[in-house]
């Protein structure tokens, strides 16, 4: 709950400024709209923002899934296979060096312009933030609870088991965590590089018709979008967390 107040707080001060900026330089409504004209394109408009939030909100869940569950599975690849960390690292960090604005219209060009182009942009920016914190948790366990265990005779099957992965399950709760705020991202990149529906096709529809009261208006619907995502995720993650370190 307090959460929730300290957001609304955050944007009524935004939106307070905001007004007061517009009031004090006065610059075309084109320009910059007042709050009040964002919020009345918002109503005027929002049979329109929801249905294109939903396609969002789809790109972003399936292209977080996979992204997770791809991540996690090249984190322990990397942990058990030496050539694995030899080979695939390197491809891990080249990757991010590429601007994603260059890859997006490639991925247009070769998977069209329906959702799955999107779906993999929105994979693409959030697999590494899991793989690089699931990976840093696994090798970061503790070298006494591993010696412990080499006296003990342990396989490393079972060192990954009931020992790495347990310790490394925190730094993978980061991980989903950044890549819940990254998801959108990606799948708004891929709507404005080509797409017929989303959010990120309403601003830049609205942005080439000079509303750019709509235009706010579906960015701030992107941006509740994000944080209830990342608060729902992180409510999970805390939840689950918990009756982990109980069983």
């Amino acid at each position: 709950m307090k959460a929730i107040i300290y957001i609304v707080c955050t944007f009524l001060s935004i939106f307070f400024f905001w007004e007061l900026a517009v009031r004090l330089a006065n610059p075309p409504p084109y320009i910059l709209p007042t709050p009040y004209s964002v919020l009345v394109a918002f109503k005027e408009n929002s049979l329109l923002i929801y249905e294109h939030s939903i396609v969002t909100i789809v790109e972003v869940l399936i292209g977080l899934t996979i992204g997770i569950i791809l991540g996690m599975i090249t984190a322990l690849t990397l942990e058990i296979f030496v050539t694995a960390r030899l080979i695939l690292r390197p491809l891990l960090i080249f990757s991010q060096s590429i601007p994603v604005f260059a890859v997006a219209p490639l991925l247009t060009l070769w998977l069209g312009y329906g959702i799955l182009s999107k779906v993999v942009m929105a994979i693409l920016i959030i697999y590494f933030p899991v793989t690089s914190a699931f990976h840093d948790g696994l090798s970061q366990t503790p070298k006494r609870y591993l010696d412990l265990a080499k006296t003990m005779r342990g396989t490393n099957r079972r060192n990954l088991l009931y020992l790495k992965i347990p310790h490394s399950i925190p730094s993978l709760c980061s991980g989903i965590k950044l890549a819940s705020v990254y998801a959108p991202i990606g799948a708004v990149i891929g709507e404005w590089v080509g797409s017929s529906q989303g959010l990120g096709y309403l601003m830049i529809l609205a942005n080439g018709r000079v509303k750019t009261d709509l235009m706010f208006a579906s960015l701030f619907t992107l941006g509740i979008l994000s944080i209830t995502l990342f608060g729902l995720i992180s409510y999970l993650l805390q939840i689950s967390l918990s009756k982990y370190l109980k069983a």
